[in-house]
């Protein structure tokens, strides 16, 4: 549902603050105001102009975010990349399976250790970056001009405040702890 569609869900109760539903046992700030639902609309909107292109090249999100990433290392181990791409290892399995099937990665093993795996990117795969990267380049280039160039960067610092300050765990053992409700025996 769009923003403003169900007052219920949407209405401003100023700054994410806390509020009270009929009925609720617990103090939600409003659904529209989380931080994570904020942080998902938000990729969806920059998305929604990205996929187009991907789905053009023939590539998902995923095997891109994996070239991308591919693009900036001479090779790379698949544990690290996993972590560098924000993908689960079975789902980056997949990915590099299909990637180096369209001779667009290099799998091999470590000389070190037979167990881990090196991955490279291919000519073909720099070359299927190139191009899509015009037309991603392109998005950029609209996105900063209906954005603001000055409020992009500072977007972009601010994200990296926020990851870098929740490096840390919160520490909730002071916070009070919710009970479950109990299961009826009806």
């Amino acid at each position: 549902m769009k923003e403003g569609g169900n007052p219920d869900i949407n209405r401003d109760a100023g700054a994410g603050a806390a509020t009270a539903k009929p009925g609720s046992r617990a103090r939600l700030r409003d659904f529209s105001r989380s931080l994570p639902m904020s942080l998902l609309k938000a990729r969806e909107a920059v998305m929604r102009h990205f996929r187009p292109g991907l789905h053009h090249f023939g590539i998902t999100e995923q095997q891109w975010r994996v070239l991308r990433a591919l693009t900036a290392v001479e090779t790379i181990e698949v544990m690290a990349l996993a972590e560098a791409t924000f993908l689960l290892p079975p789902s980056l399995s997949r990915i590099l399976k299909d990637l180096e099937e369209r001779k667009l990665i290099l799998r091999r093993t470590s000389p070190q250790d037979m167990r881990r795996g090196i991955i490279s990117i291919t000519v073909e795969g720099r070359h299927l970056i190139d191009q899509a990267g015009v037309h991603s380049e392109a998005i950029y280039a609209e996105i900063t001009s209906r954005y603001g160039a000055e409020k992009l960067a500072e977007l972009q610092g601010m994200l990296r405040d926020l990851e870098a300050i929740l490096a840390e765990p919160i520490d909730l053992s002071a916070a009070p702890v919710a009970v479950p409700p109990r299961k009826s025996d009806d």
